[in-house]
């Protein structure tokens, strides 16, 4: 009997539904590692072979019923043992054909507040149908109204748990979970995609597949076709057709007299696509993720340096702006030939100010703090968005490497940074100011070498100064760019477009060619899935500032 079979799990497992197939709800041992949730079902051996599956599709695709089903396999149940396992919460299942759990009843939500992300580990089962023991990485249901929102966080998330000494260093397949009645990609689902494709390097596209729920057991023409329109990056068979393996919803549907018939051959259909999916895996060169890892960097880094290239263009532009004012100052007194020392003029000054923002609570068991990175030398928030995990500048937070940060202006210590609840912000206050304030300025700033300049002098060389700065940011931003199309799979992603065009007006401005047609020829390669799904984050935000 499956119940003496499986005595020792079963013990330990809570019945849902008596059946057949008696239904039970598996206790995996849940541990956090830093800001993921880690379950696992039985014990790691020495030397065994383990696999990795990174699975992603929106709420409502049957993600959670194929996790289950990947379980089960592993574990070796058969039709004959009438018993069926759960690891996510999937109870719905057993009284309708195809009906598909919430991703909300992913398992101990209360328990794993912070965590987005959620790795089953499934060992001790080798040699039952498979040689190796399994990992499963669970993305939560992209594509519900929290998907944007949480968008970064679980690439934080990810990042995290591959770099982790208790993570993994390599992937052997991405599974992209849709349904076989899908004729297209709706906006949810393409960005779903778009956002998992471009986490990774050029070295993933023959490992990621599809994985076509609710199937009937016919060629998913539909699906398949939706996949080529919407120009998904992926495995392909030997027809050309993205590669990919069909399953049903049903191996937890109760067993009716009626519907048995139909519901073993739903068994075997999907034990076999079960069994080539696994040896797909087992087959699979594993991709190591040192190249995901620095696509990851690279894209946090590229969002840092840009969003603070934006604040000091903002800011050199308005320093420039008091200059020309208070040289208009010394023009109109030499114009005048005013000698009055008392004559006055109206300057906007340039200062920097710090302001509140929202934070400064721990996450769940203290795995994260909401802040800002700031550099108290070069007055500049360095990390804002996103720096959730480093408690400090020392704590990986990902624009610091090896003691210094790499986005401030003067490349500062981190002895001289402090994440807290505030950033730092550019303000101009209008003040009066008189031809011998303006003098004594820039006469006190002098450098040595400078002694011999008038004050309009130098007041067109901190100009000159400043345009030059400008330019160094600009050019340091598009070799980011430059540095991501090399690495990625996906460079064209939302992530990305989002900066085009900032780097696109700003190269115009200066008028470099060059560098202009680069990006343009960037934008423009941005396919029709892509507008699709940028078409979807823009909708969700203006819902967002509506509610």
């Amino acid at each position: 009997m499956a119940t003496e079979k499986y005595r020792d799990i079963v013990l330990t497992s809570k019945l849902i539904h008596s059946g057949p197939p008696a239904v039970f709800q598996l206790d995996p041992e849940k541990k956090n590692i830093g800001a993921l949730m880690k379950m696992t079902l039985g014990e790691q051996k020495v030397n065994i072979i383990n696999k990795t599956i990174l699975l992603v599709g929106e709420t409502g695709s049957g993600k959670s019923t194929l996790i289950n089903a990947l379980v089960n396999y592993a574990m070796g149940v058969t039709w004959e043992d009438d018993v069926w396992f759960q690891i996510v919460n999937d109870q719905k299942q057993h009284t309708s054909a195809g009906q598909s759990s919430e991703e909300g009843n992913r398992p101990n939500q209360s328990e794993s507040q912070t965590s987005e992300v959620i790795v089953y580990q499934i060992f001790g089962f080798e040699g039952k149908t498979l040689p190796y023991s399994l990992t499963i990485v669970d993305t939560p249901g992209y594509g519900d109204t929290k998907g944007i929102q949480k968008d970064d966080v679980i690439k934080e998330q990810l990042l995290d748990w591959f770099r982790s000494d208790n993570g993994i260093n390599e992937i052997n397949a991405v599974g992209l979970v849709l349904k076989a009645s899908d004729n297209r990609l709706t906006e949810r689902l393409r960005y779903v995609f778009d956002s998992v494709v471009s986490l990774f390097g050029k070295n993933m596209e023959q490992n990621i597949v599809a994985l076509i729920t609710h199937s009937d057991g016919l060629v998913p023409r539909d699906a398949l076709t939706a996949l080529v329109n919407a120009k998904i990056k992926c495995a392909k068979n030997e027809k050309k057709d993205p590669r990919h393996f069909l399953f049903n919803n049903r191996q937890m549907m109760e067993r009716t007299e009626e519907e048995l018939f139909v519901l073993k051959f739903a068994w075997d259909f999907s034990k076999d696509q079960m069994g080539k999916f696994t040896k797909f895996i087992e087959n699979a060169s594993p991709q190591k993720l040192n190249t995901t890892v620095a696509v990851l960097n690279e894209r946090n880094r590229l969002k840092t340096l840009i969003t603070n290239l934006e604040g000091r263009v903002t800011t050199i532009e308005l320093q420039r702006r008091e200059i020309l004012q208070e040289r208009k100052i010394l023009e109109n007194c030499e114009a005048t030939m005013t000698s009055n020392k008392n004559y006055i003029e109206e300057v906007d000054e340039v200062y920097k100010e710090k302001q509140k923002i929202e934070g400064g609570s721990w996450g769940f068991l203290w795995l994260s703090y909401r802040g800002a990175m700031n550099c108290l030398v070069c007055e500049e928030t360095c990390h804002h968005e996103g720096c959730i995990h480093a408690r400090d500048p020392d704590d990986g937070c990902s624009v610091m490497k090896k003691g210094f940060c790499i986005v401030c202006t003067r490349k500062c210590s981190t002895k001289v940074h402090v994440k807290d609840t505030w950033i730092f912000v550019t303000k101009t206050r209008t003040v009066q100011r008189t031809k011998e304030d303006v003098k004594k300025k820039y006469e006190d700033s002098k450098k040595e070498s400078e002694r011999h300049l008038s004050t309009l002098q130098i007041m067109e060389k901190k100009m000159e100064e400043y345009e030059r700065e400008k330019d160094k940011w600009l050019d340091e931003s598009f070799q980011h760019i430059k540095n991501l199309e090399r690495i990625a799979l996906n460079v064209d992603s939302l992530s990305t477009q989002v900066h085009l065009d900032f780097l696109i007006e700003r190269m115009d401005e200066r008028k470099d060619r060059d560098k202009l047609q680069e990006l343009m020829e960037m934008k423009h390669r941005v396919d029709e899935g892509s507008r699709v799904a940028m078409g979807y984050m823009n909708n969700e935000k203006r819902k967002r500032k509506l509610d």
